[in-house]
Parts: C-alpha cells; sequence; structure tokens
C-alpha cells in the first residue's frame, strides 16, 4: 500500500522532525470500507510515523522503508487493530519493533552524513533542518536502548509507565537508561562537534 507522496514519498527526502510536538491521537472512521478506512488513516498518521522513523534511525530512506513496512503490517491486520482502539499507538509500537529487529539483524549504525543529502526544494527551512540535523546526530551517539527510551519519552511524549509497555522493560529500566541517555545527550551537546 502506498501512502500519499506528502506523507512518506520523493518529496520528504529531509523530512522536518522537530516541529510539532504532541501530534493527536489519529481516529479513523468506520463507515467506509476497509481500503478507505485504511487510506484514511495513512494520510493522517504519515507524517507522525516519519518523523518518528527518522528520529529512531536518523536515516531518511531507512526511515521511509521502516513507515512503508509498518503500513504493510497494519494493513494485514487493520479490521481488528481499527476495531480494538488506538491504531497510530499500534502503528507506533509496529514501527518501533521493526526498527529495533534491525538492531539485532544489523547491529551497526550507519547514520548519513547530513551534507551528502541533496538540497531541499521550496521555503527555507535552514534552521529547522539544522537543528534536527543536531538532533538526529546526537541521538545517533546514544546506545540504542537509551535512543529508544529518549525518542519515546521527549520527542513522542510517552510517560516511563507508556514506554516501559512499549519496549516491554522495567520502569526501573527506562529511568536508568534515560538518567544516562540524557546526561550523555548533554556531554555530546557541551562537545559542540555537531554539525
Amino acid at each position: 500500500m502506498h501512502s500519499e507522496p506528502s506523507a512518506v514519498g520523493p518529496a520528504s527526502v529531509v523530512p522536518t522532525v522537530v516541529d510539532v510536538p504532541g501530534d493527536a491521537p489519529v481516529r479513523v472512521g468506520t463507515a467506509g470500507t476497509r481500503d478507505q478506512e485504511f487510506a484514511e488513516f495513512v494520510v493522517a498518521s504519515g507524517r507522525y510515523l516519519l518523523r518518528t522513523a527518522v528520529l529512531l534511525c536518523g536515516d531518511p530512506v531507512r526511515a521511509e522503508e521502516l513507515v512503508q513496512a509498518t503500513y504493510e503490517r497494519m494493513y494485514r491486520s487493520w479490521r481488528r487493530v481499527a476495531r480494538d482502539g488506538d491504531p497510530q499507538a499500534y502503528a507506533r509500537r509496529v514501527l518501533v519493533n521493526l526498527r529495533v529487529d534491525g538492531w539485532r539483524r544489523t547491529r551497526r549504525e550507519v547514520v548519513v552524513d547530513p551534507g551528502a543529502l541533496p538540497e531541499p526544494a521550496g521555503p527555507d527551512n535552514t534552521g529547522a533542518v539544522v537543528a534536527r540535523n543536531a538532533v538526529v546526530q546526537a541521538l545517533a551517539r546514544l546506545p540504542l536502548a537509551q535512543r529508544r527510551v529518549v525518542v519515546l519519552r521527549h520527542l513522542l511524549d510517552l510517560t516511563e509507565t507508556e514506554v516501559a509497555h512499549e519496549l516491554e522493560i522495567s520502569v526501573g529500566t527506562v529511568k536508568s537508561h534515560h538518567a544516562r541517555g540524557i546526561a550523555r545527550l548533554r556531554e555530546i551537546f557541551a562537545e559542540g562537534d555537531l554539525r
């Protein structure tokens, strides 16, 4: 299933990911057909999921692939997901799990140098892009477990309990990873070698 180009298509090679803190949960009506409901969900959730994926992996191309794989899994079980509650939460969990599976398979992170990315066409969002790149680069330097917790806690505004549930770890482990991750981010930004 392909999403709208503005959600995860070629036009979003350099997405702005630090711009809308706390998107509203996506609700889907049940009046249309399965395909109509799913298409409505894709349009409504594309930007949120892409922003989350970029923050988790640091590579816009890989992020788009993760979002597409997430939509594929969601489509297969759409009726159950739409009926049981919050499809956006389910999609976020699928996305995080897909990324974790990728970490387990590769065990090595390769983040694309922001200078290697093509220049975006359109309005000058240089400040937002520079801020996003600094955040993505700093997050890429964190150990994987700390990065997941920091992204879910601060960039997706989940509570410690929600993060623990989402990652299937204890609240104490969330607190520990969070404290260490934030301390390391402060060190990274103090070093000042981010581009």
